[in-house]
């Protein structure tokens, strides 16, 4: 019988050494699981620092570039709204983003809406129809001397071609 009982407190040694063991364990497995949660909390911190650092520089930039597109628009007279508009006439005819350009609002327009109501009724035809006007304009604009552009476009209000 005392083989027995020795075998049980054995056995009752085991069982309480693996009890402390699981108990260890379990403080150590929370003490990591609590700094991972600190470590998780920080990064996130850090990153809600980094994006609005990110978000504020993202509006400084487009603040700065709105400013510099106004100084530069705002300044464009003569030769300048040639080129300009020469160029817009080419790259964006079918918008009709160079007579807004020239101060020609309502041929602006007519041509916008041209563009997207015959885009819609022949699929497309009517961007190709508008962009042609517009190629056509850009190159006559760019090709006419300085004093003939302001004579004609801008002194003489001449809206198409």
């Amino acid at each position: 019988m005392s083989d027995k009982k020795n075998l049980n407190d054995d056995l009752n040694d085991m069982l309480g050494d693996a009890k402390d063991g699981a108990k260890k364990a379990a403080d150590k497995a929370g003490e990591l699981a609590d700094e991972a949660k600190e470590k998780v909390s920080e990064f996130a911190n850090e990153a809600k620092e980094t994006a609005a650092d990110l978000a504020n520089d993202a509006k400084e930039a487009a603040s700065d570039f709105a400013d510099n597109a106004k100084e530069a628009f705002g300044n464009v007279t003569g030769d300048n709204k040639k080129v300009l508009a020469g160029i817009l006439a080419i790259i964006l005819g079918p918008l009709g983003v160079h007579k807004f350009i020239l101060g020609y609002n309502k041929e602006g327009i007519i041509m916008l809406v041209a563009t997207l109501i015959l885009s819609f009724v022949t699929c497309g035809i009517g961007v190709g129809i508008t962009g042609i006007i517009g190629l056509v304009e850009g190159i006559i604009y760019l090709t006419k001397s300085d004093e003939e552009f302001y004579n004609t476009y801008q002194a003489g209000q001449k809206t198409w071609f």
